[in-house]
């Protein structure tokens, strides 16, 4: 198994879908267009995508001239039933892809929160064993709006799309289910100014937020990681 991870900012990491991924033994192939690495022409040479997350705008062309080529890469992806996963600003630039609306700013959440799952997620292979409510990491500021023949599957009281699927295993989530609490501890280190203007007093409260809400945050955000492989 071959996967194409595409990283868009500097300092992600795949968390507990790099977990899950090696848990069976798959291959990563790790793509940095951001940095000049080209991106593959089309699908052929591997089993599944991964789009990362990032500061930036999933409009952000001029900045990020591979951006089109990205959107043609999900296209081509999902064309050919290979599985897809796009987190955060992933899942923008697959909503974008599909035919969803971008919405920039005017939907910020940040920290452990609550989403809630659709009836549809119910049936939904790779989110049928979680629980209907759960915490989770949100780091983000735009949204989207749902693209054409999408499920919704997920939301919460800020956003109203934070998971959805095309096709047959190709899946947004907005919020961060990769984010296990040392991948949590690493951000709030490597951007503390960043999060101290987002969220002033955060670093004095990572500790009991992180154990108010670590430990079901970090299953459910495994639970999907090996669902989503499970699709490969």
């Amino acid at each position: 198994m071959r996967v194409l991870v595409v990283e868009n900012y500097e300092n992600p990491s795949l968390g507990q879908v790099g977990a899950a991924i090696s848990e069976v033994g798959g291959e990563i192939d790790l793509c940095k267009p951001y940095l000049g690495d080209a991106l593959p022409g089309d699908s052929r040479d591997h089993h599944a995508l991964v789009v990362l997350g990032g500061g930036q705008n999933a409009l952000a062309d001029q900045a990020y001239p591979y951006f089109p080529a990205l959107l043609d890469l999900i296209r081509d992806f999902e064309a050919r039933d290979r599985a897809v996963l796009g987190i955060c600003l992933g899942s923008q630039l697959i909503a974008r892809a599909f035919g969803g609306h971008n919405r920039i700013g005017g939907s910020t959440e940040f920290g452990w929160q609550e989403v809630s799952l659709t009836e549809e997620a119910s049936e939904d292979g790779v989110l049928n064993e979680l629980p209907e409510r759960f915490p989770i990491f949100q780091w983000h500021d735009d949204t989207f709006s749902m693209p054409p023949d999408a499920v919704r599957l997920a939301a919460s009281s800020v956003t109203g799309n934070q998971a959805f699927r095309i096709g047959r295993a190709t899946y947004g989530f907005q919020f961060h289910f990769e984010a296990d609490r040392p991948m949590v501890r690493q951000w709030s280190e490597s951007f503390a100014e960043l999060i101290a203007r987002k969220q002033p007093g955060w670093a004095g409260r990572l500790e009991e937020e992180m154990a108010q809400h670590g430990s079901q945050a970090d299953a459910a955000g495994l639970t999907i990681a090996r669902a989503w492989v499970a699709t490969i």
